[in-house]
């Protein structure tokens, strides 16, 4: 049965909103599908407000309880891009977290529900996102929210993500 959930736009100038992203965030890097490693204090400490100062970037929290109880269980990051073929707005959805604690109870259902009412509201023609490969019980989500890999010819392939730091 589903959590009664609130999901809502991330105001990055409000502490308690801030304080949620990054304690995510920092929760989900933490875990092996996040890279098993914390965020570096100094990320913890710019993070917000970088991603404050990007108006091409929007973040959804999930909160559960009322009053003292209330706590932010969940978090999507999304990065609005462009799609040329489209000649529209995409939002690539960057990050998604739900807390240990509170898995398979409809969060992240929520979230994503939100997230593609916002991707409406702001006239995108796409949702993205990456997952890696091992991450069963994310795929297994993301194909239930109607995502999947895709190929503009199937005879040259699916689709990659691939990185180069820099």
């Amino acid at each position: 049965m589903p959590t009664s959930v609130e999901v809502s736009l991330v105001n990055y100038k409000h502490s308690v909103d801030a304080q949620a992203v990054v304690a995510l965030l920092n929760a989900y890097a933490s875990e092996p599908a996040g890279g098993a490693e914390p965020l570096a204090p100094e990320v913890k400490e710019r993070l917000v407000s970088e991603m404050a100062a990007r108006p091409h970037l929007f973040s959804v929290l999930a909160w559960v309880g009322d009053g003292e109880a209330r706590q932010a269980v969940g978090l999507i990051n999304c990065v609005e891009g462009f799609s040329t073929f489209m000649a529209r707005t995409l939002i690539n959805i960057h990050d998604v977290v739900v807390s240990a604690s509170h898995r398979q109870r409809g969060i992240a259902q929520a979230m994503f529900h939100f997230v593609e009412r916002e991707a409406g509201r702001r006239g995108a023609c796409k949702l993205t996102l990456e997952v890696l490969a091992g991450n069963t019980s994310a795929r297994r989500l993301y194909e239930k929210q109607g995502f999947a890999p895709y190929a503009l010819d199937p005879a040259w392939g699916e689709a990659m993500m691939w990185q180069k730091k820099i």
